[in-house]
C-alpha cells in the first residue's frame, strides 16, 4: 500500500468519521443501493404530490382580520363568485345577442353548486317608477314584454344600483355574476379547526381537544381537497360553455375562485419549466467545467435523489405546494450541486498533486477536508431559510420549512453518494492549472491585486447606493401586476376593473349607535305615525331618513375618491328611493312598508346585501381599482375611517373595515419589518456560526460583509427600480446571504490552511484562486443561471424572485473572489509576512 505519511490529512481520526467509514466508505455498493431504493419508495407517493393556490396564501399566519372577514361573508355575501365579462359585438340590446345571453345564463345556472346568476336578464328596472310601496310587488326586468330596451340601457348606464357595476358607463360591457351556494360543511370545518387553535394560542389543549384538532385538520384537509378538484371542475364548465359564445362577444373571466384555480396551472408550470430547465442546464455546465461524463451523472444524481426524496416526503405528509414553494425544485436542485461541485473540485486537485493513492484514501481524504466547510456552508444555507419562519405569511413559512428539510437531506446524500459512486467508478487521472476556469480566475487574481484601490472604492459606492436605494423601497403593489398581461387573469382583472367599478373588494361594517336624546325623540316621531297606521313593523336602527343620510354622506366621499370604482350601501336604495320620489326620500312609515314589501329581487339586490337582518348594522362595499398607479391600501384606509368618524360623526369603536384588500394591506404592510427582522436574524445567526468556526471576529466579520452588500444591493435596486416587496422578493435577502455565504466559508476555510505553508498573503491568496476559486466560479455560474432561469415564469414575481436573486449573486461571486481577499490581505487577520 502507498504511504501516506506526507499528507496533512492523515491525523487521529474522530469518532464520528470511523464511524462514516464503516457504514459508507466501506461499503460503497450497499451505499448506492439503499440510496436507490429510498427514492424508489418516495417516487411511490409522488401521485400524492398537491398543489395549492388558496385565498390564505395572500394573508398574515394569525391574522385576526381573516375571522372577522370570514364572519361578514358569512353575514351579508361572499367573495365567492365568478364574473363573466360580456361585450357583444353588435350591443348590449342586439337581440341575438340577448337571444344567446339569456341561454348562457341558463346553461350556467345548471352547474353543480350555483346558486344564482345575475346579469342584466333579471335585475329590477326602476327607473321612471312612481314611487308607491304596493307597487313594488310588479317591477319590471328587461325581457318583460313592454320594456323599452334602449330606457333599460340609459338606466344601466347612469342608475347609482347598476351604473360601473352591473354595466361599464359606456354601455357596451356588463357582468354576469355567477354566485355560488355556501359550503356549510366546508366552513363549520373551518370554523371549529381554527377556534381550536385560537384556544391552543392561549392556553395549552387538553388531550380531548388536541385530539378533536388533530381529527379536524384531518378532516378539514381532506374536505378542501374535494372542494378544489370540484372547483376546477366548476370552472372548466363555464369555461366550456364560454366558448360557444365567442362568435357573438367577447368575454373574460374573472374572480377569486378563477385566479386561484389558474394560479395552480402556474405551479405546475413554474415546477415543470425550471426543473427541466435547470436540469439541462446542469448537465451542460457540468460537461462545460469537468469535460467528463462521470462528472455530469455524480452531481446529477445528488441533485434528483435530493429533490424526489424530498416530494415524496412532502406528498406523503400531505404538504401542499404554492406558488412560493413550488420554486423548492430549482433551488434545491443548485445548493445541492454547489455541495457536490466542491467535493469534485477539491478531489480532482488533490489527485492531480497525488496521482499514486488509491481510489479508497482518495475519497476518505477529500471527505475529511471538506465536510466542515461543506457542514457549515449547508448550515448557513439552512439558517437562512429558517429565518424565513419569522415572516408570519403561510407560503413563506412554508418555503422555510421545505428547503430547511431538503438542505439538510441532499447534505446526508451527498455525502453518502460521492464516496460510493467514486469508488465504483475506474481511477481517474486529473492535470490541474491547465483549463480555462483556471485561467480566469487568475485573470481575476491579477485584476484584484493591480485595482485594488478600484474594487474597495466600488464597494463603498455599493455602500452608498444601496443605501440610497433601500430608503427608495415600497411594498405596494398591484395584485394584478403579478401576472403577465396575456394571461386570461390580467385581462379579466383590467377589463372589470377599468370598465365594472373595480376589482378588489373591501367592506365597511358600520354598528348601530346606541340610543340618544335625540335618537329617543325621532322614535317617539316615528312611533306616532306607527300608532296612526296600525304598525308595529321595526326596519332598524339604519334604515331611517337621517341615518340613510348620513350613511350617503360617507358613500358619496367615498364614491369621490380618485382610486375606488363602485361604491354600494343602504344609500344606494336610498338614492333609488329619492329617484323615485322628486329628490326626496320618503316619510318613515313609507320606509318601513318598503323595507317590508320588497320583492325577493329587489331584497337581494339593495337590501340583503347591505343591511343586516334586524337593520342595526350597515355594510359599505367598495371596489378598489387595482390599476390605479396611485393607489395606497393603507392611505386609503385612513383617509375613510378618518372622514367617517370626524365628518360623519360616528364613533370609531363602531367602525371595522374588512375584504380582501384589508387582509392584502395587512400582508403589505408586515413585509417591511419581516425583511428587516430576517435579514437581522440571518446575519447575526451567521456572524456567530464563523465565530465558532473560525474563532477570530476580525474574519467572521470580513467574511460576512460581501454577502451582506450583496444584498443590501438587491434590496437598493428594488428601490431604484420601484420594485414593490412582496411574498416572493421578501425572501430574496435572506436566501442570498444563505447561499452567497457558502463561498465565504470555502475561501476562508482555504486560505487559513494555504497560509500555513509560508504565511504570505498574496501567495496565499494565488494559490487560492487556483483551487478553491474554480469551485467558486462554478458553482457561481451554476447559481446565476439556475435563478435566471425562473425568469421563464407566468408569474412576475417569480421573474423578479429568479433575475434580482441572480443579479445578487453574480455580485456576491464578484465580491469573494475580489474584496473578501483583498480584505484578508490588507487587514491581515492571519500572522504572517506583511
Amino acid at each position: 500500500m502507498t504511504s501516506t505519511t506526507h499528507d496533512p490529512a492523515n491525523n487521529k481520526e474522530s469518532l464520528f468519521f470511523r464511524f462514516y467509514q464503516a457504514t459508507i466508505i466501506n461499503h460503497p455498493l450497499l451505499s448506492i443501493i439503499a440510496v436507490v431504493l429510498l427514492t424508489l419508495i418516495a417516487a411511490t407517493q409522488l401521485p400524492k404530490f398537491r398543489l395549492d393556490a388558496s385565498g390564505e396564501s395572500l394573508v398574515l399566519e394569525n391574522d385576526t382580520s381573516l375571522a372577522y372577514y370570514r364572519e361578514v361573508n358569512k353575514n351579508y355575501s361572499s367573495d365567492d363568485f365568478l364574473i363573466i365579462t360580456w361585450q357583444p359585438k353588435q350591443g348590449l340590446m342586439d337581440e341575438l345577442a340577448l337571444t344567446k345571453l339569456t341561454e348562457l345564463t341558463e346553461r350556467l345556472k345548471a352547474i353543480e353548486t350555483v346558486a344564482s346568476v345575475n346579469s342584466i336578464l333579471n335585475v329590477p328596472l326602476i327607473d321612471g317608477l312612481e314611487f308607491d310601496p304596493e307597487a313594488l310587488s310588479n317591477i319590471p326586468t328587461l325581457m318583460d314584454e313592454g320594456v323599452d330596451k334602449q330606457k333599460a340601457l340609459k338606466e344601466f348606464t347612469s342608475s347609482p344600483i347598476y351604473k360601473n357595476l352591473l354595466v361599464g358607463e359606456d354601455g357596451e360591457t356588463s357582468a354576469i355574476q355567477i354566485n355560488f351556494k355556501r359550503d356549510e360543511r366546508y366552513f363549520s370545518l373551518l370554523d371549529a379547526r381554527d377556534s381550536l387553535r385560537q384556544t391552543q394560542t392561549k392556553q395549552p389543549l387538553s388531550n380531548v381537544e388536541a385530539a378533536q384538532l388533530a381529527s379536524l385538520e384531518k378532516d378539514f384537509d381532506a374536505y378542501s381537497k374535494i372542494t378544489a378538484t370540484r372547483t376546477r371542475a366548476i370552472i372548466d364548465s363555464v369555461r366550456t360553455i364560454m366558448q360557444d359564445y365567442r362568435d357573438v362577444a367577447r368575454l373574460h373571466l374573472g374572480g377569486i375562485s378563477m385566479i386561484t384555480n389558474d394560479m395552480l396551472d402556474f405551479i405546475q408550470h413554474d415546477i415543470t419549466v425550471f426543473g427541466i430547465g435547470i436540469l439541462l442546464f446542469i448537465m451542460l455546465a457540468l460537461f462545460t467545467f469537468f469535460g467528463k461524463i462521470r462528472w455530469v451523472v455524480l452531481p446529477l444524481f445528488a441533485c434528483l435523489t435530493t429533490v424526489t426524496i424530498l416530494a415524496g416526503l412532502l406528498s406523503f405528509l400531505d404538504w401542499r405546494i404554492t406558488v412560493i414553494s413550488s420554486n423548492f425544485p430549482s433551488i434545491l436542485l443548485i445548493v445541492v450541486l454547489a455541495l457536490s461541485v466542491h467535493l469534485v473540485v477539491f478531489y480532482r486537485d488533490y489527485i492531480s498533486k497525488h496521482p499514486e493513492l488509491e481510489q479508497k484514501q482518495r475519497v476518505s481524504i477529500t471527505i475529511k477536508r471538506m465536510f466542515w466547510p461543506c457542514f457549515y456552508t449547508a448550515l448557513t444555507t439552512i439558517v437562512a431559510f429558517i429565518s424565513l419562519l419569522i415572516s408570519g405569511i403561510r407560503p413563506v413559512i412554508d418555503f422555510g420549512w421545505i428547503m430547511t428539510m431538503g438542505i439538510l437531506l441532499g447534505f446526508v446524500l451527498t455525502f453518502i453518494i460521492f464516496p460510493s459512486f467514486i469508488q465504483l467508478m475506474p481511477m481517474d487521472k486529473h492535470q490541474s492549472g491547465t483549463s480555462i476556469t483556471y485561467k480566469i480566475t487568475h485573470w481575476i487574481y491579477n485584476f484584484s491585486i493591480r485595482f485594488k484601490p478600484l474594487i474597495f472604492l466600488m464597494s463603498l459606492g455599493l455602500i452608498l447606493l444601496s443605501a440610497y436605494g433601500i430608503s427608495k423601497l415600497k411594498v405596494e403593489n398591484s395584485f394584478i401586476d403579478y401576472f403577465k398581461p396575456d394571461t386570461e387573469i390580467h385581462q379579466g382583472m383590467k377589463v372589470i376593473d377599468q370598465q365594472l367599478g373595480g376589482t378588489t373588494p373591501l367592506d365597511i361594517i358600520i354598528d348601530g349607535e346606541l340610543q340618544t336624546s335625540d335618537d329617543d325623540f325621532e322614535d317617539e316621531f316615528e312611533d306616532e305615525f306607527a300608532d296612526e297606521f296600525n304598525t308595529t313593523y321595526d326596519p332598524g336602527y339604519w334604515f331611517t331618513s337621517r341615518r340613510l343620510e348620513q350613511l350617503e354622506k360617507i358613500h358619496d366621499y367615498i364614491d369621490g375618491l380618485e382610486v375606488t370604482g363602485k361604491v354600494q350601501s343602504p344609500a344606494t336604495l336610498g338614492k333609488a328611493l329619492k329617484n323615485m320620489n322628486e329628490g326626496n326620500l320618503p316619510d318613515q312609515v313609507t320606509l318601513s312598508l318598503v323595507h317590508q314589501k320588497a320583492p325577493d329581487n329587489v331584497r337581494n339586490t339593495l337590501l340583503a346585501p347591505f343591511l343586516s337582518d334586524d337593520g342595526n348594522q350597515a355594510r359599505i362595499n367598495i371596489r378598489v381599482e387595482e390599476t390605479n398607479k396611485n393607489l395606497k391600501r393603507a392611505e386609503l384606509i385612513d383617509n375613510i375611517r378618518n372622514y367617517i368618524v370626524s365628518e360623519a360623526k360616528i364613533n370609531p369603536e363602531n367602525v371595522h373595515f374588512t375584504g380582501m384588500l384589508v387582509l392584502y394591506n395587512n400582508m403589505l404592510e408586515s413585509l417591511f419589518d419581516s425583511q428587516i427582522l430576517t435579514i437581522g436574524a440571518v446575519y447575526v445567526a451567521i456572524l456567530l456560526m464563523f465565530l465558532v468556526l473560525f474563532r477570530s471576529l476580525v474574519i467572521a466579520i470580513i467574511a460576512t460583509i460581501p454577502n451582506a452588500l450583496s444584498a443590501a444591493m438587491v434590496l437598493g435596486i428594488m428601490g431604484l427600480a420601484g420594485i414593490p416587496m412582496d411574498m416572493m422578493t421578501i425572501t430574496i435577502a435572506a436566501i442570498v446571504i444563505g447561499i452567497a455565504v457558502d463561498n465565504s466559508i470555502h475561501y476562508v476555510h482555504r486560505f487559513r490552511a494555504e497560509f500555513v505553508k509560508d504565511k504570505d498573503y498574496l501567495a496565499t491568496m494565488k494559490r487560492c484562486h487556483a483551487s478553491i476559486g474554480k469551485a467558486i466560479y462554478y458553482t457561481g455560474v451554476t447559481v446565476i443561471a439556475g435563478f435566471a432561469i425562473l425568469a421563464l415564469s407566468d408569474f412576475i414575481p417569480s421573474i423578479y424572485f429568479g433575475l434580482l436573486t441572480g443579479l445578487a449573486m453574480a455580485v456576491a461571486l464578484f465580491l469573494n473572489l475580489t474584496l473578501l481577499p483583498l480584505m484578508l490581505v490588507t487587514i491581515k487577520p492571519l500572522k504572517g509576512k506583511t
